[in-house]
């Protein structure tokens, strides 16, 4: 069930004046519809535009409205395996273009979002993946030696350089991947939806798409006002997947990030957190990431309740470690916190379906989505134009049931308390 209202997030305060998308109504015609009107669908639909093609977007509530207007605005690089174990997985063709795709979407999103001047406060300073005991201490040491033998822009940094990077002395270790960044993701998503529609696409805000099927050899998506007649169709509803497609809501759990944000800090104070503004997060069981933004608020994230929240308060044990990890900050207030659900697949890995003749379905992006989504937009827009000069980049999957789905929130949250244990015991 979709929250009647957007939170009360930093990202809404600040994100400027917002377009209201116009209501789907009466019988319409495209050549391509996209449901979902976030990164994934949004970045598509530019992408289809631009090549010419007629393509609509159908968004439940407003585009940026999910995850792509709610997230941790973090750019990061890569998939959640190390790209020797993708290899493996996945063979000597399609494992290295997984690696390739996946540590070079930061540099597709910065340079798309520069071609097409949207202003979202970005910064390519780099992402740094921290180990707080010796267990991730080798696994990110393990990640870097795969990154460096394959000649990407990383560095490990010893206890000393994570400290003088992060503004504490709580990691062992960690590593720099100067492609990374960050950004003000619904002032990007509210501009990749203008430069959509500017380059021709249809975007149709309010407009939950109810029912799907096939009538005279087309697809044909209904909502409450109207409907949609199109020869091929995206879902891309990522944690907002309902029952649109048969299995697919089964196929993944949606699960809650939140994200607390203080006032602007003091300057001395914003000045000692990460200094060079690199974006953080953790690596372990259970991620915990963060940032300093523009306006030198730090943003604190992290899993946070099963259920909608519309303060700082319900989060406290973000806001907790976040005074641990940085004592100057016991007299600063938290203004903000929010959250959204993130789709986490089985596997871990991206998901891409298509289930019969023009329906392709993207999704599972498991909290790595601003970049990836962004750069599959181009890739999924190719495959949907039917041009195959260029191998896709993902594996073409079967949609497939989680076994005892419908137990996803106890199961959830065992699994959150059992790897906040094992982060805290080093297991």
């Amino acid at each position: 069930m979709l929250e009647s209202e957007p939170p009360r997030s930093l990202y809404r305060e600040t994100a400027g004046g917002s377009v209201n998308y116009p209501t789907l109504a009466g019988a319409q015609r495209a050549r391509i519809a996209i449901v979902g009107g976030g990164f994934t669908g949004l970045s598509t639909a530019l992408h289809l535009a631009e090549a010419g093609e007629d393509v609509a977007v159908l968004e439940a509530r407003q585009p940026g409205w999910g995850a792509s207007g709610r997230n941790g605005g973090q750019v990061n690089p890569g998939l959640k395996y190390d790209p020797d174990t993708i290899e493996a997985m996945f063979g000597p063709d399609l494992g290295p273009r997984m690696v390739d795709f996946s540590y070079g979407a930061p540099d597709f999103t910065f340079d798309l979002i520069k071609r097409l001047s949207i202003a979202c406060d970005i910064r390519q300073n780099g992402t740094i993946r921290a180990a707080v005991r010796l267990k991730p201490a080798g696994a990110v040491q393990a990640t870097a030696e795969q990154c460096e033998r394959r000649g990407m822009p990383v560095a490990i940094l010893d206890a000393k350089a994570m400290a003088a990077r992060t503004g504490t002395d709580r990691y062992m270790s960690g590593m720099l991947d100067a492609r990374g960044g960050d950004l003000h993701p619904l002032k990007y998503a509210l501009g990749l939806a203008a430069a959509a529609q500017n380059a021709g696409a249809r975007i149709f805000g309010d407009s939950e798409v109810l029912s799907l099927g096939r009538e005279a050899g087309r697809w044909l998506l209904k909502t409450a006002s109207g409907s949609l007649s199109a020869e091929k169709v995206l879902i891309a509803t990522n944690g907002y997947t309902g029952t649109l497609w048969p299995g697919l809501e089964q196929s993944l759990v949606p699960v809650f990030s939140a994200i607390a944000a203080t006032e602007p800090l003091p300057s001395p104070v914003a000045a000692a957190i990460l200094p060079e503004r690199q974006v953080v997060y953790e690596a372990g069981n259970i991620t915990v990431y963060y940032r300093i933004d523009t306006q030198n608020r730090l943003l604190m994230g992290g899993r946070g309740p099963m259920r909608p929240i519309g303060n700082a308060s319900a989060i406290g044990y973000l806001t907790d470690y976040a005074r641990q990890l940085w004592p100057a900050l016991a007299g600063s207030r938290w203004t903000h916190g929010w959250n959204g659900r993130v789709a986490i697949t089985r596997d871990h890995l991206l998901h891409v379906h298509e289930p019969e003749d023009g329906m392709l379905i993207c999704l599972g992006y498991n909290g790595r989505g601003v970049a990836m989504a962004s750069a599959m937009g181009s890739a999924l827009a190719q495959r949907l134009r039917g041009d195959e000069t260029a191998p896709f980049p993902m594996p073409i999957s079967q949609v497939k049931r989680i076994r005892f789905h419908r137990f996803w929130p106890v199961g959830v949250k065992a699994a959150i308390l059992s790897g906040r244990l094992k982060d805290r015991f080093g297991l």
